[in-house]
C-alpha cells in the first residue's frame, strides 16, 4: 500500500506528465506541418531532413510520455480511494451533576 505522500507524488506526476505530453503533441504537429511545407518547397534539402529529424524526436517523446502516463494512471487507479476519516460513534452523554 502506498503512503499518502507517494499517492500525492503520483498524482502530481500524472498532472505534470499530461502537460508535458500536450507540449510534445504541439511540437509534433508543428514539425509535421513544417516538414510537409519544407518537403513541398525544397524536397531532399538539408532543411527538410532536419525538420524530419525533429519530427521524429517530438514523435518519440510523445509516444514515451504517453506510455509513462498510461502506466502512472494504472498505478494510481489501483490504489485505494481516499476517504474521510471514520466517524467515532457518539456514545450516550451524561450530564455531570
Amino acid at each position: 500500500m502506498a503512503s499518502k505522500t507517494e499517492r500525492v507524488m503520483s498524482l502530481r506526476a500524472v498532472r505534470q506528465l499530461s502537460r508535458v505530453r500536450a507540449f510534445y503533441l504541439g511540437g509534433a504537429v508543428l514539425w509535421a506541418a513544417l516538414t510537409a511545407w519544407t518537403g513541398w518547397q525544397l524536397p531532399g534539402s538539408r532543411q527538410m531532413w532536419v525538420s524530419a529529424l525533429l519530427l521524429a524526436v517530438f514523435t518519440s517523446l510523445l509516444l514515451m510520455s504517453s506510455l509513462w502516463l498510461q502506466r502512472l494512471r494504472a498505478a494510481v487507479s489501483h490504489e485505494p480511494a481516499h476517504h474521510a476519516a471514520p466517524r467515532k460513534t457518539v456514545g450516550t452523554r451524561r450530564a455531570h451533576a
